[in-house]
């Protein structure tokens, strides 16, 4: 079997043309029939890279139409509008003429503003918390890049009423972040409503928007993350949950997922 693929890794190997990229993934980065939604945006934005420049991200926003299959995945993107404050690309991750998923990405320098407001960190108690297992065969398999550590909530199919959940978490490898860590890392927690189960069963992402609060992140580790998440609301299997990633005290991003829970 061979080694599994750092994330770094993965995107050192990714081709790019103008308005294209593409990159091999292997099977351990799959979440059940498709690739880890972090990396399929990941991909989407080396993409929109191509054609938008190194100005800064701010939001993304991200459909799932159809699971990725791991090997070659491509993305081609394109330029929707570019104005004074901001340019909008999209995405689109293709098999042949078939979309399998669509990226948003809103890009921008930063503005002159009076208005600037950080988001209070949650307090958790400090403690050794409950280690987030890679079982190989039970466990989506891209888990197995990332040592978790749940500090507040469940495990999946903990058949707990719990809504929220908090877990530290690092990527296991050397080196320092990039904004393709970050979709990473702010995706990589289960749904919070799976801790409401009793048995395993799946779930898949529909939709997810990030909006990202650091625009540089450059300078810091992969390790010393933590994922603060809320279940919202939940109801005919469709299920609303919030996210703020942090990094040490900086807030990074926050996300909103709408997920299918098949349970």
């Amino acid at each position: 079997m061979a080694s599994p693929t750092s994330f770094s890794d993965l995107m050192r190997a990714c081709s790019e043309e103008p308005g294209r990229a593409t990159v091999v993934v292997p099977e351990d980065w799959m979440q059940g029939r498709s690739v880890f939604g972090g990396l399929q945006a990941a991909i989407a934005l080396r993409a929109m890279r191509t054609v938008v420049g190194d100005v800064p991200l701010r939001t993304v926003q991200a459909t799932f139409v159809a699971p990725v299959p791991h090997g070659p995945v491509t993305a081609e993107a394109k330029v929707l509008r570019t104005g004074k404050s901001a340019s909008h690309v999209e995405a689109r991750i293709i098999d042949g003429s078939t979309t399998l998923a669509i990226v948003i990405g809103a890009f921008g320098a930063a503005r002159k503003s009076i208005v600037e407001v950080v988001p209070p960190r949650r307090a958790v108690e400090e403690g050794e918390g409950v280690v987030f297992p890679y079982i190989a065969g039970l466990t989506p398999s891209f888990t197995q890049h990332f040592a978790a550590r749940f500090l507040r909530g469940a495990l999946p199919f903990s058949r707990t009423s719990e809504r929220e959940m908090v877990v530290e978490v690092a990527m296991r490898e050397e080196g320092f972040t990039s904004e393709a860590h970050v979709l990473a890392l702010a995706d990589f927690i289960p749904p919070v409503a799976l801790a409401h189960l009793d048995a395993p069963a799946p779930g898949s992402t529909l939709t997810w928007m990030l909006e990202v609060l650091a625009p540089r992140v450059d300078d810091l580790p992969l390790s010393g993350w933590r994922v603060d998440a809320e279940l919202v609301a939940a109801r005919d299997g469709y299920t609303s949950q919030s996210v703020m990633l942090w990094c040490g005290d900086r807030p990074v991003a926050v996300s909103r997922q709408s997920m299918l829970v098949f349970g």
